[in-house]
């Protein structure tokens, strides 16, 4: 029996819904795989927590606002 555990699937809906909430929706789009990566960089060095992982993924999106 394979389990696949997809830790990114509700920090990146949650992230992707404030987007929406604050109108940064096509924003979150574009920028979904850099996203993708700083979220698995968080992970490799040990990071768990969804929570966690929402409000990282959220500060990161908005320190590098384009």
């Amino acid at each position: 029996m394979n389990a696949q555990i997809n830790i990114f699937e509700k920090p990146i809906e949650r992230i992707k819904k404030t987007c929406d909430l604050m109108g940064r929706g096509s924003d979150f789009e574009q920028r979904l795989p850099e996203l993708e990566t700083y979220l698995e960089g968080l992970v490799a060095d040990g990071e768990t927590s969804e929570n966690r992982l929402t409000v990282d993924g959220l500060t990161f999106l908005k320190s590098n606002i384009r």
